[in-house]
């Protein structure tokens, strides 16, 4: 992997783990970031670890050296999103750093824009079911952070109305995760909820109480 430069990251290491689309995983330090990242949709936990391992073996960064993980929270699906955010928390953990929660959709819109885009972004992403996730962005702030306009919201596939200015994300970019939050941290912006963005109440839901039977 060739690390991008990123001259605004500063003193902070920071690891940027997101698992909404594919998996992401992307490693800033020293004014660079190396990125690993898998397309399959599914294989999230498989692929996880050795991802991780692949940016610290190739940037030769020690772990203890991280400061902040930054966790993507989506829009995503269930079963897919958990396992970033369970693995950006349990770094984080063990660390004793802090998590830095970034909307998938922001780091995707951040890398259209910068490409000159004038309109605006949207950015759509499958939410399965016959479904979308939809976000749009106005434009960068003074700080070089995408604006939202609107969204994330779930809408139904035969309902959508394309437009010319959107973009639908094979995968969330992991280097844009980090200059995300090394932005917001040098303009003193806040991070996201920590709360995962799944736009849709999961399958599994804690069974009720059983029933009693009469005699």
């Amino acid at each position: 992997m060739t690390p991008i430069e990123i001259p605004e990251l500063g003193e902070h290491v920071l690891l940027a783990i997101d698992t909404a689309i594919g998996t992401s995983v992307a490693l800033g330090a020293d004014g660079r970031i190396w990125t690993a990242e898998s397309l399959d949709a599914r294989g999230h936990a498989e692929a996880i670890g050795g991802l991780l391992a692949a940016v610290f073996a190739e940037s030769g960064v020690a772990p203890d050296r991280v400061t902040g993980v930054i966790a993507g929270i989506g829009p995503g699906p269930f079963t897919g999103l958990r396992v970033g955010i369970a693995a950006a928390h349990a770094f984080a953990l063990g660390r004793g750093v802090p998590v830095m929660p970034l909307e998938g959709h922001e780091a995707v819109a951040l890398e259209i824009l910068e490409q000159g885009a004038t309109a605006g972004v949207r950015v759509v992403q499958d939410a399965r079911r016959r479904e979308l996730f939809v976000t749009e962005y106005s434009g960068l702030s003074w700080a070089g952070i995408p604006e939202t306009l609107s969204g994330p919201v779930l809408v139904a596939r035969a309902d959508y109305m394309p437009v010319t200015n959107e973009v639908w994300p094979e995968t969330i970019p992991g280097a844009a995760l980090i200059r995300l939050a090394a932005r917001r941290l040098a303009a003193g912006q806040p991070f996201a909820e920590d709360r995962a963005q799944y736009l849709r109440a999961p399958d599994v839901v804690q069974p009720g109480a059983p029933k009693r039977v009469s005699t």
